[in-house]
C-alpha cells in the first residue's frame, strides 16, 4: 500500500525482487482494476497505461531473478467509501447491505460508506474492467 495515486512506485522493484526465488511464484498485492474498484489508499492499479508502465520494471526484475510474477486483480466492492469513488458516489457492490463490524479485529464498518447495489446493466462494464486489467497485466509482463 505504497502506490501513490494508484501507480506502483520504483521502490516496489526492490520489495518484490527481495522476495523472489528461482522458480518461485510471486503474487502481487491486490491491484485495482478501475476507479470504481478502489477501496484503500495507496494501492496499485492496473487500469491505465501509466500503471502498466510502472509495473513493467517490477515484473522484469522478478523474472530476471527466475521468479514467476502474477498480478492479483481487485475490485473492492463494498469495502470502500465515497472518498475513493469517482465523484464521491457510493461504492458499488453486489448488495446494498452495509458492512457489519467483525468481532476480534475485523473491519470497522464505520470506515465504509453503505454501498449501492450494482444494476444488471452495469455488470458488463465491471466484466470489461477485469478484461482490460488482465490484458494490462499481460502487457506489463505477467
Amino acid at each position: 500500500m505504497r502506490s501513490y495515486d494508484y501507480i506502483p512506485q520504483p521502490h516496489a522493484i526492490l520489495y518484490y525482487s527481495q522476495r523472489t526465488t528461482e522458480g518461485g511464484f510471486l503474487i502481487s498485492e491486490a491491484s485495482v482494476v478501475s476507479e470504481t474498484g478502489r477501496g484503500y489508499k495507496h494501492t496499485p492499479g492496473i487500469w491505465t497505461k501509466e500503471q502498466v508502465e510502472a509495473w513493467k520494471p517490477i515484473v522484469a526484475e522478478v523474472q530476471a531473478k527466475g521468479g514467476i510474477f502474477f498480478c492479483q486483480l481487485l475490485h473492492a466492492g463494498r469495502i470502500s467509501n465515497r472518498d475513493f469513488q469517482p465523484n464521491g458516489k457510493a461504492p458499488i457492490s453486489c448488495s446494498d447491505k452495509p458492512l457489519k463490524n467483525k468481532p476480534n479485529g475485523g473491519f470497522n464498518a464505520a470506515e465504509f460508506t453503505p454501498p449501492r447495489r450494482l444494476r444488471t446493466g452495469e455488470i458488463p462494464q465491471i466484466v470489461n474492467d477485469f478484461r482490460i486489467a488482465a490484458r494490462n497485466a499481460i502487457e506489463a509482463g505477467n
